[in-house]
């Protein structure tokens, strides 16, 4: 949230703000008016009434400084070249304009000040008859300190609006940040455990929906695929807790299993063989260097997820998974298989392709899939060094 601008910027007055500037304000009025209210009250009266009446008036005009700066500031320095009273409220007037630090306001007015504050020495009867660069002096002096003050007040006010807009933008920037990084940290929750269960839960209906079209099954068989399913909703929770594990921990280290890398990539093709799913892994990975990790364990995820679409959308049908490239041209890996082979029963939320192609750009990389002549595609490429 923007606030005022540093030059315009004016703290509230408390209380005792406004105790004190008044007590201050009647304290130079005083010193000025007692000099010249006995001589104006016996020499010449009507000075002595218009003095008072005057500086009461300047001392209403001075509460609306803030509102009318410049105006005020003058209004009442005018009065001052009548009025001894009203020398308060146009030095307080004077100060919190220079606050502003406006150079031509601040000249203006202490101009003006100096020249009221003159004509008010040399027109007044006193008791004492001083030289008029007496007074010149007097007043160049008082002019100089009270705007110098206002200045260095309203400098300390600027660093003071700077110091707290900075905080302020501080505080908002690490509530944005902590925002960001709970949504990053829920995105990639969802997206691991989408990548890890959706294999697994596939397998648990690929082998349910096959015990529920089988009736000439034996009680020993019906265990048998029983003990199966069994076996991989364990495999799920194992995976699950791996997931959690790993995104809750605090110091970012696997509190069970590591994380999956290329390596992996040839036992989960096995694992698929193993249950009756027609899969071809080509590897064509160039170079003496193995697969970083990263690299790696985004390739196993998008073979993952590419034997978990054509489990469920293409069942039956041949997946071809061809892995090339090297160090220099970075990795790219195709997963092809045919369609038209009839839908599954398994529900899908159709985010598997959105995830993959999330964690691709993260990489460095990018993934596409397009029906190619009655082929579903799905490519991708990831530099070396993801």
């Amino acid at each position: 949230m923007e606030g005022p601008a540093p030059e315009t910027y004016q703290p509230p007055l408390t209380w005792w703000g406004h105790t004190w500037r008044l007590l201050v304000t009647l304290s130079l009025s005083a010193a000025v008016w007692v000099a010249y209210a006995e001589t104006q009250a016996t020499q010449v009266p009507i000075l002595f009434y218009v003095d008072v009446a005057v500086g009461v008036a300047a001392y209403v005009l001075m509460f609306f400084r803030r509102r009318w700066p410049l105006s005020i500031a003058l209004v009442t320095n005018v009065m001052g070249a009548v009025s001894g009273i009203a020398q308060g409220p146009a030095t307080l007037a004077s100060v919190s304009l220079a606050t502003r630090r406006v150079l031509w306001h601040v000249a203006l007015v202490a101009v003006l000040g100096l020249v009221t504050s003159v004509i008010y020495t040399e027109t007044q009867p006193s008791i004492t008859n001083d030289p008029l660069w007496v007074s010149l002096v007097a007043a160049v002096l008082a002019i100089a300190a009270s705007m110098g003050w206002g200045m260095f007040i309203g400098s300390r006010r600027e660093l003071l609006w700077t110091l707290r807009q900075r905080a302020e933008r501080a505080e908002a920037e690490q509530e944005l940040r902590v925002a960001q990084s709970r949504a990053t940290e829920r995105a990639r929750i969802a997206r691991e455990m989408h990548d890890v269960l959706a294999h697994r839960i596939s397998q648990i209906s690929m082998h349910a929906g096959a015990l529920s079209f089988r009736g000439d099954l034996d009680a020993d068989a019906m265990r048998e695929s029983a003990a199966v399913i069994r076996d991989q909703a364990h495999e799920a929770l194992t995976d699950l807790r791996g997931v959690l594990g790993v995104l809750r921990d605090d110091t970012g280290t696997a509190l069970s299993a590591p994380q999956p890398t290329y390596a992996d990539v040839p036992g989960l093709v096995t694992d698929c063989r193993a249950e009756g799913l027609a899969v071809t892994l080509v590897d064509r990975v160039t170079g003496e260097q193995q697969v970083p990790d990263a690299v790696g364990r985004t390739l196993y995820r998008i073979v993952q997820e590419g034997i978990t679409n054509a489990r469920k959308h293409a069942p039956g049908s041949r997946l071809t998974i061809t892995v090339s490239g090297g160090p220099d041209e970075g990795v790219d890996i195709t997963l092809r298989n045919p369609i038209g082979f009839g839908p599954t029963a398994t529900p899908g939320a159709g985010l598997g392709l959105v995830g993959l192609a999330e964690r691709a750009t993260l990489g460095g990389g990018r993934l596409e899939h397009r029906t190619d002549r009655g082929f579903f595609e799905l490519r991708a490429w990831l530099p070396w060094a993801a």
